[in-house]
């Protein structure tokens, strides 16, 4: 199953300076001559891959980018100078697309990866290029070139980082809700997630992630129930599971251990990959305990669940607890990042 993170945008490259029009002016030399310089060369706009970022949030706030223009040239044989490359960062796997005539300009696929898309214009001529022996005193000069502008449609095959994990009604949607701006559906009956919903989670200006809400599991889920492999497989892609637990189900014959039992029985049943990957414990819906009974409710379901992780206490409809919880979870990730190896870095194209 793919999810699809896309954004558009506008970028501009550079305008690339005039060329100068000037003679040389010195005490002696009545007739020195053209000497106008050139104008700079205008910015282009590069996009460059970076395994450091997972979505493409930060282009649905800032749509329009511009690179510097290129200075005018000046008398005395002074060049203008060249206008400042732009260099926009973009997660691996976004492919870069021009909306007006659908070409792909780039698809970046891994770290380091550079690609130009948008050129920035030449710079215009001066008049000292004009010179010749017909034409001893040249007043014509070239203004500079346009740079390249497109509109852009961006593209990410988003693979999430967390996959929150739990059986139906576990309040896995009520908890992306409270994070991202991700609105799936949430109702007081199982089964409200029928397909998964992904939220994009800001966690500061530079830093987020990508949580998948997945279907909850019933029993025989690796087998293909319910909605079986399609999901489960699904899981295998993301970085960290969050194990949801309701805590205080409404239902008095209701036992969260036990169900907490056969959600993790059916990882170990469908992938013992899938078994072993990094799991946290969330227990959920705290609000609905006595406030002098939590920390014992806590400490007894830890205790008879035989966990030993990682542990958080949410009341995801209210937003308790959440946001330690969302931090926790970016640092997590940042160090997992940074402990990755650094993959072979292209040499950008000339």
């Amino acid at each position: 199953m793919k999810f699809i993170d896309e954004a558009r945008i506008e970028v501009i490259a550079g305008k690339g300076g005039n060329g100068a029009v000037s003679f040389r002016r010195e005490k002696y030399v009545p007739r020195g001559g053209p000497d106008g310089g050139d104008g700079g060369r205008g910015g282009s706009i590069w996009a460059e891959a970076d395994r450091n970022l997972n979505t493409l949030i930060e282009y649905r706030y800032t749509r329009l980018f511009r690179a510097e223009n290129g200075e005018n040239g000046r008398g005395s044989d002074c060049y203008g100078r060249g206008g400042e490359d732009l260099t926009l960062r973009f997660p691996i796997g976004t492919v870069i697309q021009d909306e007006d005539t659908g070409e792909v300009i780039a698809d970046l696929t891994h770290h380091g990866q550079r690609v130009l898309i948008a050129r920035g214009g030449k710079g215009g001529l001066g008049n000292l290029h004009f010179k010749s022996s017909t034409n001893r005193a040249p007043r014509q000069s070239t203004p500079g070139e346009p740079g390249e502008a497109r509109r852009l449609h961006l593209e990410l095959k988003v693979l999430a980082d967390v996959g929150l994990l739990g059986m139906p009604n576990a309040g896995k949607s009520t908890f992306i809700r409270a994070v991202s701006a991700a609105r799936p559906k949430v109702a007081d009956y199982p089964f409200t997630t029928v397909h998964p919903n992904l939220g994009v989670v800001r966690v500061d200006s530079e830093r987020s992630f990508v949580l998948a809400d997945i279907p909850g599991l019933i029993e025989g889920a690796a087998e293909g129930a319910g909605l079986g492999h399609q999901f489960l497989r699904h899981l295998m892609r993301t970085r960290l599971l969050l194990h949801l637990v309701d805590i205080a189900p409404l239902d008095p014959n209701a036992d969260p251990v036990a169900q907490a039992r056969a959600t993790v029985e059916e990882l170990r049943r469908y992938d013992e990959a899938l078994y072993r990957k990094p799991r946290w414990l969330v227990l959920n819906k705290i609000d609905l305990i006595p406030p002098d009974e939590r920390q014992a409710r806590i400490d007894a379901f830890v205790r008879d669940f035989g966990w030993h992780g990682p542990v958080f206490a949410i009341a995801a409809i209210r937003g308790d607890g959440c946001q330690p919880l969302v931090r926790a979870i970016m640092d997590y990730l940042d160090e997992l990042r940074c402990s990755e190896p650094t993959a072979f870095q292209e040499e950008p194209p000339q």
